[in-house]
């Protein structure tokens, strides 16, 4: 009989610390998916920054006599692939991850082509208008650049600790999937060409 008693002491005991652990993990799993989240959504916010500032500087261009019509169409159309494109912070798979990055990648290679343009046109240089929106896109950039990189940390802790053991048994069981984070863009290793 004491022997019975005992072990269905060491079977509650078991029991009640892995259903401890169960919640800890899930919690913590709940807490880091939150974080995930929010650093989402701020690079979202800058994103959107840059967005909502494109239209100001393709009006403000468009008022440089012969500017290049195609740059500004490429801007125009770049700009509404990439707003088109949405990501919901629930599904932050690779692959829609990769398709999000890709879009504003096009749109920043038309604004860099607007920007090499831009340097042919003179009093389009000493527009003031110009000028700020060209300061306020290029913080935009920045801001964007580090609010991609919490994302990324953030995305890697949450990661790493829904795949480690024994972790991964109960992330598994909840439900918690591996998320995607931002990568170098392909060819991001080659030095670009300048020419004179």
């Amino acid at each position: 009989m004491k022997k019975g008693l005992l072990f269905i002491i060491i079977l509650f005991v078991i029991v009640g610390f892995g259903g401890c652990k169960f919640m800890k993990v899930q919690n913590t799993l709940v807490g880091k998916d939150e974080n995930v989240k929010a650093k989402w959504a701020e690079v979202q916010n800058q994103y959107q920054r840059r967005a909502d500032l494109i239209p100001n500087l393709v009006n403000t261009v468009k008022g440089a006599a012969n500017f290049e019509q195609k740059t500004l169409t490429d801007v125009i159309n770049a700009r509404a692939k990439a707003t088109s494109i949405q990501v919901n912070a629930d599904d932050l798979s690779p692959e829609k991850l990769r398709e999000f990055q890709s879009a504003q990648g096009e749109l920043s290679q038309a604004l860099g082509r607007l920007m090499v343009v831009t340097e042919n046109y003179p009093e389009l240089k000493a527009n003031q208008n110009f000028l700020a929106l060209q300061d306020q896109l290029e913080g935009t950039e920045n801001r964007t650049t580090v609010a991609r990189k919490n994302f990324n940390e953030s995305v890697q802790d949450y990661n790493t600790y829904m795949r480690s053991f024994p972790n991964s048994l109960f992330a598994g069981f909840l439900n918690f999937k591996e998320k995607g984070s931002f990568s170098a863009d392909a060819g991001a290793q080659n030095a670009p060409s300048v020419q004179f």
